[in-house]
């Protein structure tokens, strides 16, 4: 499958499942936000409003911006008040009858006197300090990245510090936007932006529209949200990254769609907890990259260090001391540890029975036959030396090191030459699907497992 098709079915599978709440948006940011962002942009929100602020529309609003703001609007409003021996302002003689009447009859020393004062709080300066509020924090949040070399800034304010240096400046400084309130959390209101949409002043427009904008990117528009994978700054810097998550999505919707019970979805992040849970009759749980750590779960591939060197095969020792060497060479408790791992578990927990099942599942981006060959053998490595509390998961004793055959599965990429087909593969100790037949055969191949 091409990129298009990968973001495609990707942004299809986020509104279904992201934006309906199943998904949390925060696991979705975490793993699509470029290289060289910090944690705070793990934060969807925040994510979005990046993509938001790197838009051309926005850029070119903030370039007209100085020239707009002599000319905001404002309302001249009367301010009546009281005082005693003193005239400030246009005296309301009806005014100061009535009043003096009412307080202090005979006292001819209070007045109540009229000022003129410029209003400045009106639905349209609200709805514009709030797009400038929002891209005054984006900025501040992503000066560093903004003003920096990076692709994925693409051609906005890249190389234009003096732009982000006068927003900075106008937000903080100009004595006109200092004197619009901010706004509260439920402002703009609709009506706000509507009166600033229909304003004469071309700055209000625009505001208005922008701010529309930014609300159907965070309700979820789909055409705005695939423009964001595609062209903005949350796109993988990978393909890669693509693939594992449309075949992630691909796990969840046919385990959903077959599954009766209910579902929770968590953090799609290196150690943490399982990406998917189902609770039904079985329990059936997803992991992604190697966070199944908390299960006691491990693939490692080498024998134990206390075996007898006599009872060791040449391969097993020559994995054992390979380990050894490689322990001793690294330093960094990372690099010593760093074995290979499966990108999906799909892990069933307990039958009623208390018996565990597993299906491992290697991810390959790659139609090349030396790659998926490569795959092949890590697959079923993954499989063989699966270790459940340091016990090997599939021995010869339960029928074979690789299970029934239904335990291992390789998703590579579409294929142009001829291949078995999905039935032809029924006695292989693993099952291959390419990424065009997951719609059709993912099912069957769960089916065999739950």
């Amino acid at each position: 499958m091409h990129k298009d098709a990968l973001l495609e079915q990707l942004t299809q599978d986020i509104l279904a499942y992201a934006m309906h709440g199943s998904v949390p948006e925060d696991e979705i940011a975490a793993t699509l936000k470029p290289d060289g962002l910090d944690e705070r942009f793990a934060e969807y929100e925040l994510l979005l409003d990046l993509h938001f602020i790197l838009r051309d529309d926005v850029v070119e609003f903030v370039q007209e911006l100085p020239k707009h703001v002599r000319s905001i609007r404002t309302e001249t409003q009367n301010v009546s008040r009281t005082t005693r021996g003193a005239v400030d302002g246009r005296i309301d003689w009806s005014a100061t009858i009535k009043q003096r009447y009412a307080q202090s009859p005979g006292d001819t020393s209070l007045f109540v006197c009229e000022n003129r004062s410029e209003e400045y709080d009106i639905p349209e300066n609200i709805v514009l300090k709030r797009l400038l509020s929002i891209i005054y924090t984006t900025l501040s949040q992503a000066e560093e990245y903004l003003r920096a070399d990076y692709e994925w800034v693409q051609d906005t304010w890249r190389g234009d510090d003096q732009l982000i240096d006068d927003l900075q400046s106008l937000v903080e400084r100009n004595v006109h936007v200092t004197r619009i309130r901010e706004p509260e959390t439920y402002e703009p209101t609709e009506r706000m932006l509507t009166q600033a949409a229909n304003s004469r002043q071309a700055v209000y427009r625009t505001a208005a529209d922008l701010l529309r904008k930014r609300q159907r990117l965070f309700d979820g528009d789909e055409a705005l949200l695939q423009e964001l994978l595609d062209e903005t700054a949350v796109t993988p810097d990978d393909e890669d990254t693509l693939f594992e998550l449309f075949v992630l999505f691909r796990f969840i919707a046919t385990i959903d769609d077959m599954w009766d019970g209910s579902f929770s979805l968590q953090t799609i992040a290196t150690d943490r907890q399982e990406v998917a849970r189902f609770d039904g009759e079985k329990e059936i749980v997803i992991y992604h990259d190697n966070s199944a750590r908390d299960r006691d779960l491990s693939f490692r591939t080498v024998v134990d260090a206390e075996s007898d060197d006599d009872s060791l095969s040449r391969s097993d020792r020559v994995q054992l001391v390979a380990h050894e060497v490689a322990n001793n060479y690294f330093t960094d408790r990372e690099f010593q540890n760093h074995t290979g791992r499966p990108d999906i578990i799909a892990l069933e927990i307990i039958s009623p029975d208390g018996t565990y099942e597993y299906l491992i599942t290697e991810i390959k981006n790659s139609s090349r036959i030396k790659t998926i060959r490569q795959g092949i053998k890590e697959t079923l490595e993954y499989v063989a030396f699966l270790r459940l509390d340091d016990e090997f998961v599939f021995t010869d004793d339960t029928g074979s090191v690789f299970g029934d055959g239904w335990n291992g599965l390789l998703v590579v990429q579409d294929l142009e030459q001829e291949t078995a087909s999905f039935e032809a593969q029924a006695g292989s100790e693993l099952k291959i699907l390419q990424a065009s037949e997951l719609e059709t055969n993912l099912k069957d191949i769960l089916s065999k497992i739950i």
